[in-house]
């Protein structure tokens, strides 16, 4: 659970600071998006085969597979 918040506004620095970051992630996340985007557009990626795992079951009851014990 989050601590209770206090009334005391933030100091400049502080906006300044968290403005600052969330400008630089966002621009981060648009660059990557751009690459991710022209990636698949050139399809140069690949798709991984999917690989069976070891285990079978759901929830609280998964054991390992029988040639894996």
């Amino acid at each position: 659970m989050a601590a209770p918040r206090s009334n005391r506004p933030r100091s400049v620095f502080r906006r300044v600071e968290r403005w600052g970051v969330g400008l630089i992630l966002g621009v981060v996340a648009f660059f990557l998006e751009r690459a991710v985007v022209r990636s698949i557009r050139k399809g140069e990626t690949k798709a991984k085969p999917s690989q069976s795992t070891a285990l079978k079951g759901t929830g609280s009851d998964i054991e390992p597979a029988e040639g894996d014990r």
